[in-house]
């Protein structure tokens, strides 16, 4: 399928090629089904995980108290990632991302639900990079899950990591062991609008290699026998 080609909707294509961070069109005011959040989890706990130990655990917060403290946690976690620049302070490519991070970050507590995922585990600094591959690999395919489960079932999310500027507080807040690792916060409601759309990336000549790192691989092209259907 080419970047021009429509996925049908309700096929695999469709939700990975349609499945967004969303931050300025999660709708605030109509309720989540608590029901359908649990049915994306246990989609999300197919994901591969390393050694097949299932580490992962997930928080939903509902409670408007305790989201409104992950939203000061959270607001104090992006001043500190992001320099503390306001949209309206800086004139840059990223300014629509900067404004939509601080959009969602002033209105987490509006948020109909939130998900903390967490994997059981922590890094050291003489963790290897072997350890931190199969830590956050056992995690983040996980998060990718639910929020294409998410799509599926007609709801909005982010994988955010802000918070982990500020990842003690939040551990203290929600009662997370020393022994387990915060890996992102979902913030999940009903899409405002009806529509998402595939996002703009570099084609695929430009970022895979064939062999060996930069050496050039024209998929396409026949003559090198690399198109669709060879092998």
């Amino acid at each position: 399928m080419t970047d021009g080609e429509e996925a049908p909707p309700g096929t695999i294509d469709w939700a990975l090629r349609t499945t967004r961070t969303v931050r300025r069109r999660l709708d605030l005011e109509r309720p989540v089904d608590l029901g359908v959040v649990a049915r994306c989890l246990e989609l999300a706990l197919q994901a591969p995980t390393g050694g097949a130990l299932e580490g992962w655990r997930w928080i939903v917060l509902t409670a408007p108290e305790v989201k409104a403290k992950v939203r000061d946690i959270y607001l104090e976690a992006l001043e500190v990632a992001s320099g503390g620049r306001r949209p309206a302070e800086v004139v840059t490519s990223d300014d629509r991302m900067l404004d939509g991070a601080w959009r969602l970050a002033t209105h987490l507590d509006r948020v109909p639900v939130l998900v903390v995922a967490c994997i059981k585990g922590r890094l050291t600094a003489q963790s290897t990079p072997a350890q931190a591959g199969s830590l956050y690999g056992s995690i983040y395919p996980a998060v990718w899950s639910l929020q294409l489960a998410l799509r599926g079932h007609g709801l909005a999310s982010a994988m955010t990591t802000v918070h982990l500027e500020r990842h003690e507080a939040m551990a203290e807040l929600l009662g997370i062991p020393q022994g387990v690792t915060q890996a992102a916060l979902v913030p999940i409601a009903h899409l405002v609008g009806t529509d998402l759309r595939p996002a703009h990336r570099r084609p695929l000549s430009a970022v895979a290699y064939r062999d060996r790192w930069g050496e050039p691989w024209d998929w396409a092209d026949p003559a090198r026998g690399d198109g669709p259907g060879t092998t």
